[in-house]
């Protein structure tokens, strides 16, 4: 059975973080990002990964190579000259998908849930495909998934917070809308839903019909930890929640009288005498000089944004000072 990793993406809600790599691949305690899903996928057995590119697709060839250090056997499909969406990345990858099972898992999640449990629940079912799902306690901005019985039933809007009202009941427990991990099992009966060689996603085009064909699709539900880093919030506050308060690239000069506090520096970062850092992340080449002060912020070198073609329309707003791009963190609402 392969594991599909899908490392394609723009990664727009990250940039400036991606102006020169793909989501995937930026660094996190450590190592890439997607190290650490191949790793995930090693651990339960999936030794043949498919790992589709579009976005600085040099970026992921770079971090995983042949997949050898991480302990799987890559194969690389590339979409051009356009991204194709996650079904039609299948339809990319299907000359090495179409003979077997197999789990596609987004590459840019950390998380501990149990594959194989998931793929017993598959076989079990006799489902064409198998969403991993889990309770969104937070009721965190994601689709709100609906199941019955183990079985999908349909999809929702975005979850929204909890009113006050809710807030006030005292009667029971507050119920979590479900979610989607990006985590699912698929037959290669899926590729009948599947059109060739043009942009689709899979939602409209696999589950919302195959649901409407009666066909069976199941849902394995989990409470296992789960991160997705699709933010740079959410990046800065994961990586400090599972790594240290400091954490330092390679290359990284910091002066005694500087003050780092709750940051993330990349590689060859250079922080000037009494600069005083905060909840920043300080990405390849940049220099903080002496006596600055940033905090909640990501920070880039300015001649990286200048030279890229545009800014994308979900990023966050920064501005130019001195030779680097701040961009002032703020949550998405």
């Amino acid at each position: 059975m392969k594991a599909m990793i899908l490392a394609a993406g723009f990664g727009t809600r990250l940039f400036p973080l991606t102006i020169d790599r793909t989501k995937p691949a930026i660094p996190f305690l450590g190592k890439p990002l997607v190290g650490y899903v191949a790793e995930y996928v090693a651990k339960f057995g999936f030794k043949d990964v498919v790992v589709n590119l579009h976005h600085q697709p040099e970026s992921v060839k770079e971090a995983l190579g042949d997949g050898a250090e991480y302990g799987v056997k890559i194969h690389y499909t590339e979409e051009n000259p356009k991204i194709l969406g996650t079904a039609g990345a299948l339809d990319n990858a299907r000359h090495l998908l179409e003979d077997d099972t197999f789990v596609i898992v987004n590459g840019k999640l950390i998380t501990d849930i149990d594959i194989s449990e998931a793929v017993e629940t598959h076989k079990k079912s006799g489902a064409i495909a198998t969403m991993v799902l889990k309770p969104n306690i937070k009721r965190e901005k994601f689709t709100e998934v609906y199941a019955k019985n183990g079985f999908l039933t349909g999809f929702g809007d975005f979850a929204h917070p909890f009113t006050e009202e809710e807030i006030k009941d005292t009667t029971g427990k507050l119920a979590a809308p479900l979610m989607f991990t990006g985590i699912h099992i698929l037959e290669p009966q899926v590729f009948e839903y599947i059109p060739r060689h043009v942009y689709s996603d899979i939602v409209p085009t696999f589950y919302n019909p195959a649901l409407r064909k009666g066909e069976k699709i199941a849902v394995h539900i989990t409470d296992a930890n789960w991160y997705e880093l699709s933010t740079i919030p959410r990046y800065l506050d994961i990586s400090l929640a599972m790594g240290p308060r400091v954490q330092a690239g390679n290359n990284c000069l910091v002066s005694g009288r500087a003050t780092v506090k709750d940051s993330i520096m990349w590689d060859n970062v250079t922080i000037g005498d009494d600069a005083h850092l905060y909840r920043t992340i300080i990405a390849d080449n940049v220099r903080i000089e002496p006596g600055e002060h940033f905090e909640n912020a990501a920070i880039v070198r300015a001649d990286m944004v200048r030279n890229c073609e545009e800014i994308p329309e979900k990023a966050l707003k920064g501005y130019i000072q001195g030779e680097n791009y701040i961009v002032p963190l703020i949550e998405y609402i």
